[in-house]
């Protein structure tokens, strides 16, 4: 796994910036919806996660086409690193959280999301069985060692904050990039991690073996308050200030697309969502308990695409407090986010 540091990504910053199921094709974590529309790369923080949702239904009922898009989608395992991408113009936009905007204004780069779809995280501290009588909260994780995606990806902000939170130096714990997925079960189930914090159907797959217990949920907006005291936009889609500003109308097509897949999540359930995704999104967890998972965090999701207005402030507070690169600098909250789109969108 690699080991960036925001140090790392803000000399990368530097670098000069630049249908239907049917018709899509799929290929080595890229996927494109087709057609003859204007072209549009997205690269998403781990394609196949719930929390992610929205990016490939949208390309699964046709959306994209429908506004006259050829999207293609690229799987990156981390936020961080898909956000690295875009910085150096290999992407147009990114599927990842929200907070990412804010940590990277305080590098001196300008990203905004343009529709929020996330209301909450949707993440789960889970630990291995074996550690059940060491670690009953983040109060535990000194000298442990803690799952993450990666280094500097949203996980990695809310682990550190999380176990700030707690009394527990962040420097004093062991944070660790093992992704989602296969290679965190891998790292759960071999010792590796004494815990991780993931998504759905991650959480599934590992809850179905036996082998974990959950410490803390995040997957509703009351345990998302208990443990960062308020909302937390999460997944949007945000890009540069600089494409926003030049490619208006392509950003229009894109919300619409979303906003018109957020309403449709909110009237179907997990049986039509499985339905309507590639069968090999739940092939890990089963199709039964993918559709569980979904209708159990189903509120996760934004039923309208606006930026939730009390949400922001929690996000940098989350950050400013172990994060150099934001604390005590001058953010500016109304620049990382727009909801113009949105309200606009047809």
């Amino acid at each position: 796994m690699s080991k960036k540091t925001w140090a790392a990504l803000a000399a990368i910053a530097a670098i000069s910036l630049s249908g239907c199921a049917s018709t899509a094709t799929q290929n080595a974590g890229t996927s494109s919806s087709g057609g003859s529309g204007t072209k549009v790369s997205i690269m998403v923080g781990g394609l196949n996660k719930q929390i992610y949702l929205p990016f490939m239904l949208a390309q699964r009922l046709g959306y994209y086409q429908q506004q006259g898009l050829n999207v293609t989608l690229q799987d990156e395992g981390a936020g961080v690193d898909a956000t690295t991408n875009m910085v150096a113009g290999k992407v147009d936009g990114v599927g990842g959280f929200y907070d990412h905007t804010i940590a990277m204004q305080g590098l001196g780069q300008q990203m905004e999301s343009v529709v929020s779809m996330l209301t909450t995280p949707g993440e789960v501290e889970l630990c291995r069985n074996e550690v059940k009588d060491k670690i009953k909260s983040p109060a535990d994780w000194a000298g442990k060692n803690l799952g993450i995606t990666d280094i500097g990806s949203s996980t990695d902000f809310l682990t550190q904050y999380l176990a700030q939170k707690n009394g527990v130096d962040p420097a004093g714990i062991h944070r660790i990039g093992v992704q989602s997925g296969s290679t965190l079960i891998g790292a759960m189930q071999h010792g590796n991690v004494d815990c991780a914090m993931t998504t759905e159907p991650t959480v599934s797959t590992l809850m179905a073996t036996g082998t974990a217990y959950i410490l803390l949920d995040m997957r509703t907006a009351d345990g998302t308050a208990k443990q960062l005291g308020g909302e937390y936009p999460a997944t949007s889609l945000y890009m540069t200030t600089d494409y926003v500003s030049k490619h208006p109308d392509t950003v229009q097509k894109l919300v619409n697309a979303y906003v018109e897949t957020l309403k449709w999540i909110q009237t179907h359930t997990g049986a039509d969502v499985a339905a309507t995704m590639p069968a090999d999104y739940y092939a890990g967890s089963g199709k039964d308990a993918y559709i569980k998972a979904f209708d159990n965090e189903k509120g996760i999701y934004n039923p309208t695409g606006i930026m939730p207005p009390t949400g922001p402030p929690t996000n940098l507070k989350v950050l400013q407090a172990f994060n150099p690169d934001v604390k005590g600098k001058n953010i500016d909250l109304g620049k990382t986010y727009t909801n113009q789109f949105v309200q606009a969108a047809k």
